[in-house]
């Protein structure tokens, strides 16, 4: 076994060639049969209506003799490692390191995708491993990693796959968790957030314009996760990357942090992370400093207590400071963790109990 950089950037220890197991596709979950051999994916909100032979709108997902089948299943395009902070998830036992797992494809087509190379592909166009689940909960233990967590494409996609990943993760004591767009039907959610121990998801822009312009889908059913994720014990974060000229403006933020504090409560970690050019959108700018830092000021103003600036290396809004004494408890530079000042969950200085999941 060796060590070698990935596509994306974190550190791989399995090689192509080291995937050894068959793995052959498997039936969906989430389905149901029209007339003759038509059936309707009930997977996310799209539904997707596929005739003999035909795939949904997430590539992964084909119809085979009025059958759906998913085709992703134990072929991941990325298996890596790196840490919790990179998802960002904050709040659920910082500075340990992850197992990476990730397949082909996404159900959205977002114009500014850092990982377009990954999201944007079907199985056919990239390299895959081929892996059963019990295989990568067997590397998580052997690399002696915390969590397993999906992310750099949309898990939504490889659904069955990351279900019983999950599942027997959860038998062998290492924990999940899931980097997601939202986008995915109620039904679904629910029993996936049975076997999951954190979710972070992207709530890319606070307008159906935006979703619809920049993401090719609709705001409604993320937000209709961001509550059901929240009326559950799993760990629950967001992310907002804010991007010049299209979500960036304060009015919208205002309204999102509103909307946040009423539904979600004020607990609930933000981070206002920086956009940097990629994709289709290469002519925009970065996203200035300056426009992080009053969004954060909104997101206090409007009374959340854990707001973060990310993607900046070194900004002192991307520590966590208790809201009781204002006290740094958490020294990050980036992806790194400084300093602790906590003890079994609560601030070292006022005893104050902090939200998450904790050592």
């Amino acid at each position: 076994m060796f060590l070698l950089l990935s596509t994306t950037g974190g550190l791989s220890f399995l090689n192509q060639a080291e995937g050894k197991t068959s793995t052959t596709n498997r039936e969906a979950m989430f389905y149901r049969k029209l007339d003759g051999r038509t059936v309707q994916c009930l997977l996310c909100p799209r539904e997707c209506v596929i005739g003999d032979g035909g795939r949904g709108f997430c590539r992964n997902r084909q119809n085979q003799n009025g059958k759906l089948y998913t085709l992703v299943y134990g072929k991941p395009a990325v298996v890596d490692i790196g840490p919790i902070e990179k998802a960002p998830i904050y709040h659920f036992f910082p500075g340990h390191f992850r197992l990476c797992v990730t397949c082909a494809s996404c159900n959205l087509r977002c114009k500014y995708c850092q990982n377009w190379h990954l999201s944007q592909k079907s199985l056919e166009e990239l390299p895959h491993y081929s892996y059963t689940p019990s295989e990568i909960v067997q590397q998580a233990r052997k690399q002696n990693l915390h969590s397993i967590s999906f992310t750099y494409t949309e898990p939504t996609v490889y659904y069955e796959y990351l279900y019983d990943i999950s599942a027997i993760a959860r038998q062998s004591g290492i924990k999940t968790s899931i980097v997601s767009n939202g986008y995915m039907n109620r039904e679904p959610l629910l029993q996936l957030l049975k076997v999951l121990d954190a979710v972070k998801i992207d709530l890319k822009g606070f307008s159906e314009k935006f979703y619809e312009e920049v993401c090719s889908a609709s705001l409604k059913p993320v937000l209709e996760s961001l509550i059901t994720v929240k009326r559950t014990k799993v760990w629950l974060e967001i992310v907002n990357l804010v991007v010049p000229t299209l979500n960036d403006d304060p009015q919208m933020i205002d309204e999102m942090c509103r909307w946040i504090k009423v539904n979600l409560g004020v607990d609930v970690p933000i981070h206002f992370t920086r956009f940097f050019p990629n994709y289709k959108l290469t002519h925009l700018p970065p996203t200035p400093i300056s426009t992080l830092e009053k969004a954060y000021d909104i997101a206090i103003e409007n009374g959340l207590k854990y707001v973060y600036i990310g993607n900046v290396p070194g900004h002192p809004k991307n520590s966590t400071f208790c809201p009781s004494c204002r006290k740094r408890i958490i020294h990050r530079n980036h992806f790194d963790i400084l300093e602790m000042n906590m003890t079994h969950g609560r601030c070292h200085f006022c005893n104050s109990p902090i939200p998450g999941k904790w050592a």
